[in-house]
């Protein structure tokens, strides 16, 4: 492999320079669209990555060109050497981000701005306590909600994350946007995507264009604005007219933005995966532990992305359970 190779350019051009690392396999939640009832067979602690593996391994990819880092689970806050693994990940020259289910976030303010951790997604699918026992399996809304305010208090920028799912929550859209009007905060709507034991149904998803009819229902058309995406957003993003915060709608299902991706996913068992959707993934981890080199395997695992949507490249395709439940379950990739 020559110095001037791209390894993180696919046959498509795309750019990969936003690598998500899933910390751990664990969730103190149990929300429905992201673990199987019965919960998942954990990898034994032998084969995670370690603080220092997490390091390393990052380093190579940003040799490589990765700018941007964002940290997963499950609950990436559920590690005990969470604050470690920031503080050797902020010696990279990176943006680093984390997706965290706010239960026990407010024990990380000091860490999370000591070691430049300033964007935070939330996720939050519900505004009522009930509901929220319901998707969540656990009586922890008061927690989330207060650790949110404390979050926007507390000076980070706050993405509050919402899957739709019809019948439970689309009836909460507006509630969500109202919330932009005092709070700084953006609100991603997501749309219900299939993963192994999910038990996802094509009748179950609330689409872009559903959201849209909701948000027109509610306020005037001149009132909402729509915004200019940043490059490789995910997001299609609007917000009303002098509200604080804004919204948006991630519709990987029927609009996805495959030709602008630049992700590429690290689980907690050190395997790499080179889409979302994607039921392929290679061993990085037992290649680094054998002090061989990554970047040959990084560069295939790249070359090998499909176009779209880890080859489901159609609604029949996507419908098909033969297809996405040979995928992991959203709790073991991280989102």
């Amino acid at each position: 492999m020559s110095e001037s190779s791209n390894i993180l350019q696919d046959t498509f051009g795309r750019n990969h320079n936003y690598l998500r690392i899933s910390l751990t396999e664990k969730c103190n939640l149990r929300c429905t669209y992201c673990m199987p009832i019965n919960g998942v067979p954990l990898s034994p602690k032998s084969n995670l990555m370690t603080a220092q593996e997490v390091y390393e391994i990052a380093k190579v990819f940003v040799k490589n060109g990765v700018d941007k880092i964002r940290l997963t689970g499950g609950e990436p806050l559920l590690r005990k050497d969470f604050p470690a693994i920031i503080q050797m990940l902020s010696t990279l020259n990176v943006q680093m981000s984390i997706t965290s289910n706010a239960v026990l976030i407010d024990r990380h303010i000091s860490d999370l701005k000591k070691y430049g951790v300033n964007d935070i997604n939330i996720s939050l699918d519900t505004l009522a306590t009930d509901k929220f026992m319901h998707i969540a399996k656990r009586d922890q809304f008061k927690k989330v909600y207060q650790n949110l305010l404390l979050l926007i208090h507390e000076g980070f920028r706050v993405k509050v994350n919402v899957v739709l799912i019809k019948g439970f929550n689309e009836d909460e859209i507006t509630d969500f946007i109202k919330l932009t009007k005092e709070l700084p905060i953006s609100v991603r709507f997501i749309e219900f995507m299939p993963f192994d034991g999910n038990k996802w149904e094509k009748e179950k998803m609330i689409s872009y264009e559903e959201v849209m009819r909701y948000v027109y229902n509610e306020f005037e058309e001149k009132d909402v604005e729509r915004l200019v995406d940043a490059k490789n957003d995910t997001t299609k993003n609007y917000k009303i007219k002098s509200y604080k915060g804004s919204f948006g709608i991630i519709s990987s299902v029927t609009n996805p933005f495959c030709d602008s991706c630049n992700r590429i996913r690290l689980t907690a068992n050190g395997n790499l995966k080179n889409c979302l959707f994607s039921n392929t993934e290679t061993n990085l981890l037992a290649q680094f532990r054998e002090g061989k080199s990554i970047e040959p395997i990084i560069q295939k695992v790249i070359m090998k992305k499909h176009k779209m949507r880890g080859g489901m490249d159609s609604m029949q395709k996507l419908e098909n359970p033969d297809l996405h439940q040979q995928n992991r379950s959203m709790i073991t990739i991280g989102g």
